[in-house]
């Protein structure tokens, strides 16, 4: 189609009346109409008459219980139609396009990017070339209104609001410290020796692991020091380092465990519960390229053992 260098402001209606004119012709309904556009009929019926005054005729004709097209409403329904749908079009391609050039933004702790995800993305991106990734670290919940991520993995009980979520995998917990802070306080044969601490958490309003751990072995914490640190890797340099002891996920931790950088603190403690990494999107269709990586990190997890020579049987 040739395109006219002709301005358009003498003959282009209101776009806002083109609109109406197209709903209220589809439908042959003023009141579907309205319902479609989120307006009122009211207003409905303002934008069409000022539509017909624009192009001098009328273009339905109105019954007791009914609308029609008038013939000169009929043809250029037609017209008005076919141009609606190739803006449409138009729009359709170039919100593709976008699609395939944003990035993919993904929130979580820096610690999981840190320990379990980002040794495992080189087979994401191989098999996903296109996608271009951006892991966006934070211990605050992602804004997924604000457009500031497109998918977050969180890690805890699930259960946030106005979100979809689903259990990635479970985590198994329990307090862990360097061989060297093993060897001077040591050993602990039971939880209740666990008085002198310090015990190492990050920032957080609730310290649910510690909590869900302390009920599930019966033992009050409360009276134990504690040291609070920024996130959880740099409790994890902390009790590497011998400063106290650090409540162990041996998802993140698998390697030092094996390597002895980091020594569970007392025999048969560990506890495995509600508690897990969740991947968490807005309750919105979502985009391919996020189900994609959805896809892609839910087999991963899948497949994500820990080492026998680390199991133990409960």
């Amino acid at each position: 189609m040739q395109l006219s260098d002709a301005p358009l402001t003498r003959d282009l209606p209101p776009l806002m009346a083109l609109r109406a004119f197209e709903a209220v012709a589809r439908h042959l309904s003023f009141i579907r109409a309205a319902e479609e556009l989120a307006v009122t009929q009211s207003a409905v019926s303002h934008q069409i008459q000022k539509l017909e005054q624009h192009l001098g005729v009328l273009l339905f004709v109105r019954r007791t219980r009914s609308i029609g097209l008038t013939p000169e409403g009929s043809e250029y329904y037609a017209k008005v139609r076919r141009a609606l749908e190739w803006i449409a079009d138009g729009t359709r391609q170039i919100r593709h396009v976008k699609a395939r050039r944003a990035p993919l933004k993904v929130s979580l702790l820096s610690s999981f990017a840190t320990h379990w995800l980002v040794p495992r993305l080189a087979t994401f991106s191989a098999d996903n070339p296109d996608i271009s990734l951006h892991l966006m670290p934070s211990i605050e919940l992602a804004n997924f209104g604000s457009g500031e991520a497109d998918v977050a993995i969180r890690y805890g009980k699930g259960g946030w609001p106005n979100v979809r979520s689903s259990l990635l995998m479970s985590e198994r917990l329990s307090p862990v410290c360097s061989p060297e802070y093993l060897a001077e306080h040591g050993p602990f044969a039971r939880v209740i020796e666990l008085r002198e601490g310090p015990l190492l958490m990050s920032y957080a309003q609730h310290h649910f692991e510690w909590d869900a751990w302390r009920c599930h072995f019966g033992y009050d914490l409360t009276h134990v020091p504690t040291l609070m640190l920024h996130d959880y890797n740099i409790v994890l340099e902390a009790a590497t380092a011998g400063q106290g002891i650090a409540m162990g996920r041996h998802r993140l931790i698998e390697r030092r465990l094996a390597t002895k950088a980091l020594v569970e603190v007392v025999p048969d403690s560990r506890y495995e519960g509600t508690i897990g990494y969740w991947l968490v999107t807005p309750d919105a269709p979502l985009q391919k390229n996020t189900e994609r990586f959805l896809n892609w990190i839910q087999a991963a997890g899948e497949s994500s053992e820990l080492s026998p020579a680390l199991r133990r049987d409960r």
